[in-house]
């Protein structure tokens, strides 16, 4: 079969692979439809490539079920299925607490395990989710970017009318303006250097959008909030200056979410750093989509929302190609060469 696989830094290469196999009773082997291309697959592709050279990479992906191991029952030859990207290990102190995002051995799809951007992955049953019938493939490569900002949504208590600031307006974060919507929020205000991405973020709901390459964009911001700042900020860009930006949004007493992984150095200037302090403010990490009972909550609630059309994920795809594309697609996405915020891979679309 074909697949991607990354070797090293910017070095992804279109191949053929051996098509997995059922192994073990509760192995499920899924034919793969689409595949997202995440944020964090661009950075590790420019940055620092595979932890695994040769491994086929890729976590966000949606196909149907083409046979199961003997022990499965939850799901059957022909379903549509997602599946949860991350595989805890079950019997440290944190997976045994039910902190399966906390897990000390914590293996990923793309990272330690063979990933989606192929055209059949095998899965351990409990990871794999069925979907409703009325959820196209391409909407259902969003569940596991939407479970990573439920998952970061209740690290905190949004109320009915929370002010809120999202800070990086790729996938998660335009996702999670919508989310903040959902749970409550009044106010959402989006932040980024990107004019495009701060458009489709006013379509999916943003209260008021700031351009950070704006000199004025802070004081613009504190007038509107009367100086006061919102009560939760969500940061998803990982970059130093977003994570910088966002301890200034934050009103005092008020929670920063950092949800966006940094493939650098994050050095804060001082008067940034203090604002945590002076303000006593809670800065609040969070990591993955997982959480008890596995794969958790964040999957289920994403499927519903997410089926519903509760959460539009069309404003987001900037569009779709066949896998054989990547390869030379990646160093354009990479060096951020046109506007995106999401590229499906189209995997039934081989030649």
């Amino acid at each position: 079969m074909k697949a991607l696989n990354l070797y090293g830094v910017q070095d992804v290469r279109y191949e053929d692979v051996q098509k997995p196999e059922i192994e073990n009773a509760n192995d499920v082997l899924i034919k793969v439809h689409t595949a997202g291309i995440c944020g964090s697959d661009i950075s590790r592709f420019g940055k620092i490539g595979s932890y695994n050279p040769g491994l086929t990479w890729g976590h966000e992906f949606s196909g149907t079920v083409e046979s199961t191991g003997s022990g499965v029952t939850s799901v059957s030859k022909g379903d549509r299925v997602t599946a949860c990207n991350c595989f805890p290990c079950f019997h440290c102190d944190y997976c045994k607490q039910g902190n399966y995002a906390r897990c000390t051995h914590m293996k990923v799809l793309g990272g330690q395990v063979n990933g989606a951007f192929a055209e059949y992955i095998r899965m351990p049953a409990e990871n794999v989710l069925k979907l409703p019938d009325s959820m196209d493939f391409a909407t259902a490569s969003f569940i596991e970017p939407s479970s990573v900002v439920v998952h970061g949504m209740r690290q905190v208590d949004i109320k009915p009318g929370s002010s809120v600031a999202i800070v990086g307006c790729g996938t998660i974060g335009l996702l999670a303006v919508q989310w903040a919507k959902i749970c409550g929020a009044g106010d959402v205000f989006a932040f980024d250097t990107d004019e495009d991405k701060l458009a489709v973020a006013t379509k999916t709901g943003a209260t008021a959008t700031f351009c950070v390459k704006d000199e004025n964009y802070l004081s613009r911001f504190h007038e509107i909030t009367y100086d006061k700042g919102v009560d939760i900020v969500f940061e998803s860009s990982g970059n130093a200056a977003g994570i910088g930006s966002s301890l200034l949004l934050a009103a005092k007493g008020g929670a920063v979410v950092l949800m966006g992984i940094p493939y650098g150095d994050v050095a804060l200037p001082r008067l940034n750093f203090e604002k945590i302090v002076r303000n006593e403010l809670n800065v609040i990490g969070s990591w993955n989509s997982i959480s008890a009972p596995f794969p958790g909550k964040e999957w289920q609630t994403s499927i519903h929302y997410l089926s519903s059309g509760k959460i539009d994920v069309s404003p987001l795809i900037t569009r779709q190609v066949r896998m054989e594309d990547v390869p030379s697609l990646l160093p354009d996405l990479y060096n951020r060469k046109a506007f995106f915020v999401k590229v499906l891979i189209n995997v039934e679309a081989l030649p």
